[in-house]
């Protein structure tokens, strides 16, 4: 049997399960290094090697020799490598480009304020707590307009536009971000759920829990 070449660093995280998720549905094979946070392993200086911020996810591709970090980063190198996961014509391969932009730059970091003030802060701060949660609820709003008369954020076909949002709101689901009256949203969640690869995804390297 052919050693992979490609080596995926991660844990369960929202960001984690984007490239989870892209490497299943791309039935690419790979290694999957389980990088514990919680025991700190994120700060070891083997890792900090491969992304001297310390976060996960990490790409390694031993055929190239091509390391990658942020989510997004990957996702693309993945699409770009096999020709999958973003359209071909040019209005709806720019079109999965900006939803995945829009996920890196707005709905990625507003929601990961949230997680952190209403289940990690040491102090509960109310303002903030309520700013997140409108700010969130700005983000379903414009998702679920997107969403109206599509069955994906690019159109007819799942793109890394798709996995990348869906690693956000997987974890939303999971500690209840309630964001069930965006139907169109919701609806979008649940065809995303179903897809097979998306199941092995979220499973690896082990299912995410509530806080």
């Amino acid at each position: 049997m052919t050693t992979p070449t490609l080596h995926l660093y991660t844990d369960s995280s929202p960001n984690g399960f984007k490239i989870t998720i892209a490497l299943e549905e791309l039935a690419l094979p790979y290694t999957l290094h389980h990088i514990r946070i919680d025991q700190g392993q994120h700060r070891d200086p083997a890792f900090l090697t491969l992304n001297p911020h310390g976060r996960i996810p990490v790409l390694h591709d031993a055929e190239t020799g091509i390391t990658l970090f942020e989510s997004a980063a990957i996702l693309l190198y993945l699409a770009d490598k096999t020709g999958r996961l973003l359209p071909s014509a040019p209005a709806e391969k720019w079109e999965a480009i900006t939803w995945l932009m829009f996920h890196s730059a707005s709905m990625g970091p507003i929601l990961g304020q949230r997680v952190h003030a209403e289940c990690f802060a040491v102090e509960r701060n109310e303002i903030a707590i309520q700013r997140y949660r409108r700010l969130s609820e700005d983000i379903f709003a414009v998702l679920d307009a997107r969403l109206a008369q599509r069955t994906w954020l690019a159109g007819n076909d799942f793109s890394i536009a798709d996995i990348a949002t869906f690693g956000w709101m997987h974890i939303a689901r999971i500690i209840e971000f309630d964001f069930s009256r965006h139907l169109h949203l919701s609806a979008w969640h649940q065809r995303a759920t179903q897809r097979p690869a998306v199941q092995r995804g979220i499973a690896l390297p082990q299912p995410a829990v509530g806080p």
